[in-house]
């Protein structure tokens, strides 16, 4: 699989006899997958299966699901409640023989507004989700196909992007490589410099001694074992953005490394370009670290 981002929309809609139904779907970033639903009632039914399709074409993501449907029928169903209907016209023409006005009708219109005598028809959203379950999950594979599409292209946009960062990373990882500072007989010379000013600070200092201070001067001049692992990390990256696997959570663990390497060469830096590099270093590792954020 390319690489994709956790990121994207979709909407998907249509009809099938008198039901209009519209599906949205939407993502964004997340540590793991989390789906969300909002179905009407009655077509809680079609959870299970879209759960299943969702995590068969997804790994990552905060994924919010909307389902729309509509009755498309121009008639408005109506029941007319008849032993109530039947109950009201004896009883009116019952008023009316005791009034002695043979003559009063029974008005349908007066009847038929009485409340409880017509009303609608409850339309049984359970039996039309069944009904329909086939078109509406066709519906939804739609919308999963284009959400899955806009993360593939907006992946194919991060991995652009990422890879201008790793190169830049390289570049500065090289350029700190080649610095004279990190040559061995400059180190030398910086790590003789240093021992002569301690002796002249200090006159009970034994060889011993000397020899250990010397050595941890020399280490921490050296930033030799950093740039090594931080090319094997721009290495490792690049490996990844051409993985046929989900390689989000890798890269945000090499981001950290990243940093950390960085980290320890600034504090081990003995010269100020050595520095100014590595502050480079780490402005483009939290570049590298916000688009990762965003790759499944």
């Amino acid at each position: 699989m390319a690489l994709s981002s956790m990121t994207g929309f979709a909407r998907a809609s249509g009809e099938e006899g008198a039901l209009f139904w519209l599906w949205e779907v939407k993502s964004v970033n997340s540590r793991g997958l989390d789906v969300r639903m909002r179905l009407p009632g009655g077509f809680d039914l079609l959870e299970p299966e879209v759960r299943k399709r969702v995590s068969a074409r997804l790994k990552r993501g905060s994924v919010q699901i909307f389902l729309q449907v509509r009755i498309q029928s121009t008639e408005q169903a109506l029941n007319v409640n008849q032993p109530l209907l039947g109950r009201l016209i004896t009883e009116a023409r019952r008023i009316s023989a005791r009034l002695g006005d043979d003559s009063a009708g029974v008005e349908a219109a007066a009847l038929l507004s009485i409340r409880g005598v017509v009303e609608p028809v409850q339309v049984d959203y359970a039996a039309l989700a069944e009904e329909y379950a086939p078109v509406l999950l066709a519906g939804f594979e739609e919308a999963l196909r284009q959400l899955v599409a806009a993360r593939a292209e907006e992946g194919a946009r991060l991995r652009e992007v990422i890879a201008r960062q790793i190169d830049e990373i390289e570049a500065l990882v090289r350029r700190a490589r080649a610095h004279p500072a990190l040559r061995p007989e400059n180190i030398r010379r910086r790590v003789r410099e240093q021992v002569a000013r301690l002796l002249e600070a200090t006159e009970q200092l034994d060889e011993q001694r000397l020899h250990q201070e010397a050595v941890i001067m020399a280490v921490k001049a050296d930033i030799t074992e950093e740039l090594d692992r931080l090319e094997s990390h721009v290495a490792a990256v690049r490996a990844l953005l051409d993985a046929d696997e989900a390689v989000g959570r890798k890269l945000e663990f090499l981001a950290q490394e990243f940093n950390r390497e960085a980290n320890t060469m600034c504090s081990k830096a003995v010269d100020a370009e050595i520095t100014e590099i590595g502050v480079a270093l780490k402005t483009i590792i939290d570049q590298f670290r916000e688009q990762v954020a965003n790759i499944e």
